[in-house]
């Protein structure tokens, strides 16, 4: 009981610290719970909620008020991003811009959900955002192609661990376990059964998969057990490592997507634009999505440093964060390297469920081409 107890503490420690911008300190643990269990689902939001969302913000949309450049004035980038690792590449960047030390200028907005972002995107009161990479298609999908896809910012981030024991070495070895997970009915469903599927095991008939309702639910599921096999995302990996006795991370979900070499990657999220703004900026943008790339490569090579700023932008504190960073594959795709992963994985979640992408597979102007 006692190390049940310390694994939730634990768990909701790390909720309290990836909890939305303006949270008031009297509102409820569950509050917190449920707002990091949005940012950190490589989906974060489930298929119908981001359908209607973007509906929504499309229906509401009224004439963008892009900001437009006189004689002689910089042009102000506003970017959206939201809470855990598919904004952790962007912290380099802020700093910079914060200190004046970058090209581009930027006005940032921290948000819970891509529910948040999208209805300032399509309004025109963002410019560039971070999103999941199937959210991303329900946007263009329902705005008549107004956003664009730019670059892909973090691959998975999720992981099959194990407790008790050493069973699982491949994803075949999955096959008569019970695996405890969380994300029913959005994309870390239709990524495990895909790659599953895709690895001779029938997700219906090989294995028994008993669906939590957050992360911190699964910690605790595998405390109680003398042997238990879980899909977990990062950071909530670092953190069960630490608590639980007799831990492993068993598959590394992404580099077991990359072992069927189909040329699709398993995606967390990428940058958007607005169509408008990239036709009206372009060279500002260039000059954003350089920037961009290279505050990604100051993360990946500058844990210590990368961790500080991560916690300086109020995404997860700094000691977890450094360790959890290698995991989180914190990247930077643009062009054909980009377009061929995104179409690919898109296609997968097309094929699970239509709606997880807005009901249709998006069309070559999704993907943003600058040259």
């Amino acid at each position: 009981m006692k190390r049940t107890c310390a694994v939730i503490l634990a768990a909701a420690m790390v909720f309290g610290a990836m909890a939305g911008c303006g949270k008031k300190a009297e509102e409820t643990e569950a509050v917190e719970t449920d707002a990091l269990e949005e940012t950190m689902r490589p989906a974060e939001t489930k298929a119908a909620e981001t359908t209607q969302a973007a509906e929504t913000a499309v229906e509401t949309t009224t004439e963008a008020t892009q900001e437009t450049d006189g004689a002689g004035e910089s042009v102000k980038i506003r970017l959206g991003g939201l809470k855990g690792p598919t904004s952790m590449g962007m912290v380099k960047l802020l700093d910079d811009a914060e200190k004046g030390q970058a090209k581009s200028e930027i006005e940032f907005t921290m948000a819970i959900s891509g529910d948040e972002l999208a209805p300032k995107l399509l309004k025109g009161e963002l410019d560039v955002a971070a999103v999941p990479a199937n959210l991303a298609g329900v946007l263009y999908n329902n705005s008549e192609g107004a956003v664009q896809f730019a670059a892909v910012n973090t691959l998975g981030v999720l992981y099959v661990v194990e407790t008790g024991g050493e069973d699982v070495q491949s994803v075949a070895d999955l096959k008569g376990q019970t695996i405890y997970a969380t994300g029913k009915g959005t994309t870390p469903e239709y990524a495990l059964r895909y790659l599953l599927s895709e690895n001779g095991v029938d997700p219906d008939g090989d294995v028994t998969i008993e669906w939590m309702s957050e992360p911190t639910e699964t910690v605790a599921k595998m405390a109680q057990a003398d042997h238990a096999v879980a899909m977990l995302p990062q950071p909530f990996v670092t953190v069960a490592g630490g608590q639980l006795e007799n831990f492993r991370i068993a598959l590394n979900l992404t580099e077991e997507w990359d072992k069927l070499e189909n040329g699709s990657r398993l995606i967390t999220a990428g940058l958007v634009v607005r169509k408008e703004f990239a036709e009206a900026h372009p060279e500002e943008l260039k000059t954003f999505l350089e920037e961009y790339k290279a505050s990604t490569d100051y993360l990946n090579e500058n844990l210590t440093e990368g961790a500080a700023l991560v916690e300086k932008y109020d995404i997860v504190k700094a000691a977890v964060a450094e360790k959890a960073i290698p995991g989180c594959n914190v990247t930077y795709l643009d062009g054909e390297e980009m377009k061929g992963a995104v179409e690919g994985y898109l296609q997968v979640l097309y094929d699970a469920n239509p709606k997880s992408v807005g009901g249709k597979l998006p069309d070559d102007d999704f993907f943003l081409n600058l040259n």
